[in-house]
């Protein structure tokens, strides 16, 4: 097979890597990280690079997730979009939905870092001054109320809200995440220099290659959803976390 993936530049050396090692042709085009401080942006970007797929690929693979329903609406071009059934980079880096719930579920106050996030940082948050994961915008509030809902119930989703104010003042773990490419060395410092100066418990915790490793190898299993040429990409509130339309 010949596949196009389309990611995103935070998950750069486990997807170079991925695709070195996938029996199949595999290009590869990034996207830049601060697309996702406005969503309308990255979904008409992500749009434009779908569109722009040729029949000449056996499918498009989309590294992505919802990211603060960024990816919401896409449209499956000429060939079929693989999309990884995932909230959002953490799930990626952590290599399953599964993993990804029972972290959020046991540590819900957790600030995510990862090499190639804070590496291509295109500026601080303006709201937090963090370099994190999901550092304050209003889409990544958008998205811990989603996994609220998801987990909890749209009702005690509203009262948890409402109750803390906002999510993301109320981290009280940093957890690093290492995906076994590159140098994490420096970086993780960063991230454990910022844990101590608010008073957060660190961990380093290892990644999982898996959800990059089987996209571009073609095992798309129960994890993705393959959309059809012409149809899209919709949130459905369960863990499917997507579906078509």
């Amino acid at each position: 097979m010949r596949l196009k993936v389309i990611g995103c530049e935070v998950l750069a050396r486990p997807i170079y890597l991925c695709a070195a090692r996938s029996p199949h042709i595999v290009d590869v085009t990034f996207l830049r990280r601060g697309l996702h401080e406005t969503p309308p942006d990255l979904r008409a970007s992500l749009q434009e690079e779908i569109d722009q797929v040729g029949p000449e690929y056996d499918a498009a693979i989309l590294l992505y997730g919802l990211c603060g329903g960024a990816t919401v609406g896409l449209r499956a071009g000429r060939v079929p979009l693989v999309v990884p059934r995932a909230h959002d980079c953490i799930t990626v880096f952590l290599g399953s939905r599964e993993r990804y719930r029972d972290e959020f579920t046991s540590h819900p106050g957790t600030y995510w870092y990862a090499l190639d996030y804070l590496e291509r940082e295109d500026t601080t948050s303006s709201a937090t001054g963090m370099l994190g994961i999901g550092a304050g915008t209003d889409a990544d509030l958008q998205v811990a109320y989603e996994q609220y809902v998801e987990l909890y119930g749209k009702d005690n989703a509203d009262y948890l809200m409402e109750t803390l104010g906002a999510w993301k003042d109320h981290y009280d773990r940093a957890a690093f995440v290492d995906m076994g490419v590159g140098d994490a060395g420096p970086v993780e410092g960063r991230a454990k220099a910022e844990a101590a100066s608010r008073g957060w418990l660190f961990e380093r915790i290892a990644g999982d290659l898996g959800l990059v490793r089987r996209a571009v190898e073609g095992d798309w299993d129960a994890d993705y959803l393959v959309l059809q040429p012409g149809l899209r990409l919709a949130q459905t509130y369960d863990e499917d976390v997507i579906a078509a339309e």
